[in-house]
């Protein structure tokens, strides 16, 4: 099933009270962590079940880049500044969007040199208790390793705050973070810079990525 990125309408209205009407970037701003927290950055505090990773956080240039900008932001947690648009090409990003999780895994394996990531997808409509556990140790294992998590997402999600993000067309977000042992997730979000970094519950992301997958 073909996994497009998130329509140009839903991006458009996204980023107007940025850009007044239009997508201009990339913007390059550090991520703000969540109301009453700490700023997003390397984070090894293990005993309290948290830890976060520093990102150099951009905003997609363009209503169809999420997937390069996710992998983009993911990677600059491990220092790498990378060409979002030579990433755009390797993983075969057009107007439509990256067609599937599957095209990212092989990018981030080659800036990285070796096999960190593996894709893993999530079919049902709804994830079940096992994916959820899953996604929740895969994220924890890969935050641990110094590496972002990118997920392909697609839907209405709620994070801690209440607020809710919608991508019904479908979307690309890095997970740079985690606390209460993986039950709290950190997202940077590329679609909208006054919104770079929010925090959300792992069963909400669980069921947020249903249908498609992601990488870790």
């Amino acid at each position: 099933m073909r996994t497009d990125m998130l329509r140009k309408t839903a991006l458009t209205v996204a980023g107007l009270a940025f850009t007044g009407g239009a997508i201009a970037g990339p913007v390059t701003t550090a991520v703000a962590a969540p109301t009453g927290s700490k700023p997003v950055s390397v984070s090894q505090d293990r005993k309290h079940g948290e830890r976060e990773l520093g990102v150099r956080y951009e905003a997609q240039p363009n209503f169809y880049y999420c997937g390069p900008a996710a992998a983009r932001n993911a990677l600059s947690v491990q220092g790498k500044n990378i060409d979002v648009d030579g990433m755009a090409q390797r993983m075969g990003t057009t107007e439509a969007g990256t067609n599937s999780i599957n095209d990212i895994t092989p990018v981030l394996n080659k800036e990285t040199g070796k096999d960190a990531y593996q894709s893993v997808e999530i079919r049902d409509p709804k994830a079940d208790d096992k994916q959820t556990d899953k996604l929740r140790t895969d994220i924890v294992t890969a935050i641990d390793e110094g590496h972002a998590v990118v997920a392909n997402i697609a839907g209405t999600a709620t994070d801690t705050d209440g607020v809710t993000h919608s991508f019904e067309g479908g979307h690309y977000i890095s997970v740079v973070g985690y606390r209460d042992n993986g039950n709290t997730v950190t997202i940077a979000d590329s679609a909208n810079p006054t919104q770079a970094s929010y925090r959300m519950s792992v069963d909400n992301l669980a069921d947020w990525i249903a249908t498609r997958g992601y990488t870790a």
